[in-house]
């Protein structure tokens, strides 16, 4: 009997990738404005969590402007939108002012939470293997399981799969 592709490990070094059905880590991490922000306070609504690179670099930037773009839509559908970068809460003020971002952005400067998201570890980027933050998509649903998990996901474009994927 062959082994399911899925039971294959992609890659060694590698942070865990969610499955849905998984319980969402829980996390509390400092916003634009250094607030608190934690999953457990979003329990009983559908939350997005995307990990990105780096505030104020163009990959992100539309990504988060896509989001921004599209958050009464998904707001109305009930989702809530966290993005999470390493970035630290002065640079994510920034990339708000600049951008006029509306999305909920927070640090993860540890990384703890881009790890335990399997959002951190071996990439390729430009042909060469890399180790750093995997551009990926987590659904949360109100009851805090994994509902959907995307990894290696495209910048461009993606917001609006979410919201065809989903339904909205």
């Amino acid at each position: 009997m062959y082994a399911t592709p899925s039971a294959i490990p992609e890659e060694t070094h590698m942070s865990e990738r969610l499955q849905p059905g998984d319980t969402a880590p829980a996390f509390t991490l400092p916003d634009a404005d250094g607030n608190d922000v934690s999953l457990a306070a979003h329990k009983g609504r559908k939350v997005i969590v995307y990990f990105y690179p780096a505030a104020l670099t163009p990959g992100c930037t539309k990504q988060a402007c896509d989001f921004t773009d599209n958050l009464e839509l998904l707001a109305g559908a009930g989702y809530d939108v966290i993005g999470v970068s390493p970035d630290k809460p002065e640079k994510l003020a920034k990339f708000r002012e600049k951008e006029s971002l509306k999305v909920t952005l927070v640090g993860d400067p540890s990384k703890e939470v881009l790890e335990a998201y399997g959002a951190y570890g071996e990439k390729k980027l430009y042909g060469k293997t890399v180790t750093g933050v995997i551009r990926s998509t987590v659904v949360v649903d109100e009851d805090g399981k994994v509902e959907r998990a995307l990894y290696n996901v495209k910048a461009t474009g993606h917001v609006a799969k979410i919201i065809k994927d989903l339904g909205i």
